[in-house]
């Protein structure tokens, strides 16, 4: 028995094949080299026998774009839009990561959060560094909540210092249309 990453469709009593011999059917697992381009997988190794790195995430799912049976690696699409090359042995699950819109509901009450956060790590609640005290960071203090200072702050400030923007090169709205770098294949 294996603990696998679960993709969508899959059910109680399901055989699930690995392999290079295996089907093309959802919840399998094949080497990407067995895999047509244009087919939606998650689960994918970085490296041979790493037993999946890359689109783990809940409702993730990478594409594969392209073979080079020269080089023996494959071009896949990844959940951030990212392009990345990988060998063509490593091996990838077919199909979506299953709990895909997990994140759409609201968690809407403090014990909900207090929950998620308690079994991920200590990073809630979240205070404000403006609502502490002098003592406790550098925006803290004053008769109202203002940071009175540039939130701005240089690389080689010290830390404790180190609060805020660090190392802007610019700061504000994003304005105008974003340039998309086009590539090449």
């Amino acid at each position: 028995m294996e603990l696998m990453v679960a993709t969508e469709g899959m059910y109680t009593g399901q055989f699930v094949y690995c392999g290079k011999k295996a089907t093309l059917t959802i919840g399998n697992v094949l080497p990407l080299k067995q895999v047509p381009e244009g087919t939606i997988v998650c689960n994918v190794e970085a490296k041979v026998g790493d037993r999946g790195a890359f689109a783990r995430g809940s409702g993730c799912f990478a594409v594969v774009i392209s073979h080079d049976e020269d080089k023996g690696t494959t071009r896949l699409r990844l959940p951030s839009g990212g392009k990345k090359t990988v060998n063509s042995q490593v091996r990838a699950q077919i199909g979506v990561v299953a709990g895909g819109g997990r994140t759409d509901k609201p968690l809407l009450k403090a014990g909900r959060a207090y929950h998620k956060y308690a079994v991920k790590r200590n990073c809630w609640p979240k205070i404000r560094g403006v609502a502490k005290n002098p003592v406790e960071h550098p925006f803290g203090g004053g008769n109202h909540q203002h940071i009175g200072r540039p939130s701005t702050v240089s690389k080689e400030a010290p830390s404790g210092r180190k609060v805020g923007l660090i190392g802007a090169r610019r700061t504000g709205r994003l304005r105008g249309v974003k340039k998309l770098g086009q590539d090449k294949d």
